[in-house]
Order: structure tokens, then sequence, then C-alpha cells
């Protein structure tokens, strides 16, 4: 027979495992807004009946029941939806700063507009045409000085920004390097406690939640694959264990964080003099830029260059900046060669019409209207030196020559490809390449974003706090509960009946 008290402690079981339900969807609700939080459920199990199978077990018509015991608070989530968030927040992650950056660019190089270097160019070309047609003017000689300037003003500007961007790019860069590693030990701190923890059974459900948006917050700079092992001791069947961390490359794969020792191998950059990266260092390995995984680190490092398998600087500013510098080189060289074969009004040749430039390095910021020609109008070589005037010197004022300095944008100048390009096929192609650049990152990255948002959806479906859903529950498990409670009330009434009414008949 079982114990007089039996139902008591049934009863007892029932309001205790009520309560942990009640308890654990109050925490729900505290952390409704939490980010990262998952909700969490009591799971109820039938307690052991009694009495236990066995020869020398009590004899009785069966086992009687022993009521109900709270034995797990546990996570409601999905790691195969997890998996997949995490692979499309690579995917913005990268796009996303491919995107913001071309974004600044497209402003700075403002085309077309009227304030853009083609316009520019343009207005320089059109005062070339009016010294030809005019060449013995001194006003049309002035404007075309002025128009120069603005040339050289307006090349030296957008290589100028574009080098401050690129330097922003670059801080955002090392700033990313550090918030991984800062990451990375945030991952391995949260590991240390989970293993405190999981030894005496229990389930640290709230350090889950922190270690899994550690995690998907690293996944935006970087691919990771994850590695659970199990803790040691009296950790229960449904505990996660400690988490390694490996960076995904196409060289094989990298431990970021060893979850069995908690060592951490920190990324590093190694940079040259312009903060090109030359490597990239995890620990003791050694990865080049253009082998490393995408996700925001790897778009951060493309945009403010890098230095490729070949030892080129490449990188979407370095390349702009190397074009407009290529451009500039160009112009300059072929402008005064052209210059200098004309004759100025007081019949001297040979004058070069902008300071040399012997590199393609820095050549955008360095085109500066020589000193003769900016001081004396006259010294401009408008005329052609190929037959001579009346008076037997040459031609000073036919305009021939500044009609071949006109042309000059119809020249095949820049190589690209297999071919000579003249200077508005190549700017036009520079320009047209960023803009099919810039519309791809925003439409890969609005589809990586909606891609994301579509798997978060599904993962906050199961695992984000319905209040509607949990104030449910409480109303059932509070019911629960006071039954539970009129059950030891019932029972304290039987009790009464049997110590105090029993064998008082008679009396």
């Amino acid at each position: 027979m079982s114990s007089t008290f039996h139902d008591l402690q049934v009863a007892k079981r029932g309001m205790d495992a009520q309560q942990a339900a009640l308890y654990t969807i109050g925490h729900n609700v505290s952390n409704a807004n939490t980010p990262g939080y998952t909700r969490q459920r009591v799971s109820l199990e039938t307690f052991p009946a009694y009495p236990a199978p066995g020869m020398n077990q009590t004899g009785t018509a069966g086992q009687i029941g022993m009521g109900v015991e709270a034995s797990t608070v546990e996570r409601i989530r999905d790691t195969f939806l997890d998996t997949q968030y995490r692979d499309e927040t690579i995917k913005v992650g990268y796009w996303d700063a491919r995107a913001g950056a071309l974004e600044k660019m497209e402003e700075i190089m403002n085309e077309p507009t009227e304030d853009g270097l083609s316009a520019v160019f343009n207005q320089f070309f059109e005062s070339i045409q009016d010294v030809a047609s005019h060449p013995s003017e001194s006003g049309a000689r002035s404007v075309m000085i002025e128009r120069a300037e603005a040339v050289g003003d307006t090349f030296s500007y957008l290589s100028t920004s574009l080098k401050t961007v690129q330097g922003d790019l670059q801080n955002e860069r090392d700033v990313a390097v550090t918030q991984v590693n800062s990451l990375l030990e945030q991952i391995s701190n949260v590991n240390q406690q989970i293993q405190n923890v999981e030894p005496n059974g229990y389930l640290p459900n709230d350090l889950y939640d922190e270690r899994d948006r550690l995690l998907d917050e690293i996944s935006k700079f970087m691919p990771v694959s994850l590695e659970y092992t199990k803790s040691s001791g009296n950790a229960s069947a449904t505990s996660e264990g400690v988490v390694t961390v490996q960076l995904q490359t196409s060289q094989g794969a990298i431990t970021l964080l060893d979850g069995k020792t908690h060592q951490v191998n920190a990324i590093s950059l190694k940079t040259n003099q312009d903060s090109y990266v030359t490597e990239i260092h995890i620990g003791d390995e050694i990865r080049n830029p253009e082998s490393f995984p995408q996700g925001k680190l790897k778009g951060l490092i493309e945009a403010s260059g890098y230095i490729d398998n070949s030892g080129n600087k490449t990188g979407v500013y370095a390349s702009m900046i190397d074009d407009l510098d290529e451009m500039a080189y160009e112009f300059v060289n072929w402008f005064n060669d052209k210059h200098q074969q004309g004759v100025t009004l007081d019949g001297d040749t040979g004058m070069s019409f902008f300071n040399e430039i012997s590199q393609k390095e820095g050549a955008a910021t360095g085109i500066v209207i020589a000193n003769k020609i900016k001081h004396n109008t006259n010294n401009i070589a408008a005329a052609s030196s190929a037959s001579p005037g009346d008076d037997g010197t040459g031609r000073k004022g036919d305009g021939k020559n500044a009609q071949l300095l006109a042309q000059f944008r119809q020249q095949g100048l820049i190589n690209s490809g297999n071919q000579a390009v003249s200077l508005d096929g190549f700017y036009q192609s520079v320009i047209g390449q960023m803009s099919v650049d810039a519309q791809q990152a925003n439409r890969l990255k609005s589809n990586s974003e909606t891609l994301q948002g579509a798997v978060e959806q599904r993962r906050q479906s199961t695992s984000a706090v319905s209040l509607d859903e949990e104030m449910t529950n409480m109303i059932q498990f509070q019911h629960a509960y006071n039954a539970s409670a009129r059950m030891v009330t019932m029972i304290d009434e039987m009790l009464d009946k049997i110590v105090n009414g029993l064998g008082t008949g008679g009396r």
C-alpha cells in the first residue's frame, strides 16, 4: 500500500512543476525585447511510478502514479535556421561594405553633372577652340589658362578626396579586425562560463543565447564553422558544450578559437607603407588577401586596397586613384608634346604648357601650369611652325596648333586591354565600370538582405517570445497550480477526518 500522504506528495510535485513553468514564463516575458534572447520552455515529465519493478516489490493492484516533475528548462531554437541566417549574414556584410564604398566614390566623382571632370574637360577644350579661332586675343588665352587650372584642380580634388575616403576605409578595416578579435575573446569567456555550469547538470540557456548572439555578430565579418564538444562531469544529455570556431578559406580551415583549450588565434593585417594589405595573419597561419573568404572584412579590404598575388595594387579605390593618375600623366605629357611643337606670339617654340610629370603615381595631384604660360599669355603656342609668314617669322597667329590641341580628346592615348583609347573613351569606361559595380553591389546587397530577413523571420517565429502565447500558457499553468493547491486542501480534509474523526463513534 502506498503512504497515506501519497496524494499530498503528488500535489506538492504538481505545484512545484507548475511553479517552475510560471517562473520560466515570467523570464520569457521579461526578455521579450532582449536582443538574441530565445524563449524557454519547461520540459514536464511523469515522475517514476510506485512501486518500481522488482522481485521484492510491494503487492499492489498495479503501479500508482507519483505525479509530475520539471526535468529541464530548454531553449526553443532551430540550429538549421541559425546556419542559414549566418550564411546570408556573410553575404550581407560583404556587399554592404562594397556598396557603401562605391556609393561614396560615386558622390566624389559626381558624374554626369556640370561639376564633374568630364564637364571641366569640356570647358577646357572649348576654350582651346576659342584660341584657335582668335589666336591673337589675350582674353581667349586667359580663359584657356583659367580652364586649364580648373582641370588641374579637379584632378587634384578627386584624387585627394578618394585618398581621404580610402584612409577612412582603411581605419574601418582595422576597426573590423579589432571587433573580430574582441568577439572571439567574448565567445571564449562565455565558453568558460558554460564549462563551469554544465558539469553540475544545469543548462545555462542565457549563456547559450549570448554565445549565439556573438556568433551571429562574427558571421558578418567572415564565414565560420562551428564544432561543439560536450562538457564532462554530470552534464545533461541536452547540453551544448563548448564551441570551437574555425575560419573557412579556400586553402583550408583555420582555428580561430579552440573550445577545449580556450586559445584564441587573433587576426592581424600586415600592410605596406601606403596601408595596403599584403598579408593576413591568423595565429601562426598566413593567408594572402585574395584567398581570404567573403564577408565584411573582405569587402573592406577590397575597398581600401591590397596587394594581389602578382604584387600589384588593386581594390576599388586603388584602381580609381591609379586610373586618374594615368589619365593625368598621359594628358600632361601629350599636351606638352603638342604644345612644344607650336609657336608662341613671340615666335618661340619648345614651350611646355604644364610642368613636366615624370611618373604616373601621384600625377593627378601634380598638374601645374608652367610659370611662363601662367604669367604671360603670349607664350601659349597656338600657331603652327610648319610655314613662315610674310615677314619671315613663324605664322604666329594662324591657330593651327591650337586646333591640334583641341583634337586631343579623340587621340588614342591610353592602353586599355589590347587597344589604345582616347581620354574621353577611357574616362567613360572608368565611370561606366564604377556605375556597373555600384549597381551590382546594391542589387546583391538588397537580395542578400531580403534572404536574410526571410530566414530571420522564420527563426523569430520559432525562437522569439510571443506575449499572447505566453499569456495563454500563464493562465494554463496558473489553473494547474491552483488545482494542485486545491488537492492539498482536499487531502488536508481527508487527513483531518482520519486523525480527528476515526474512532470517535459512541463517545
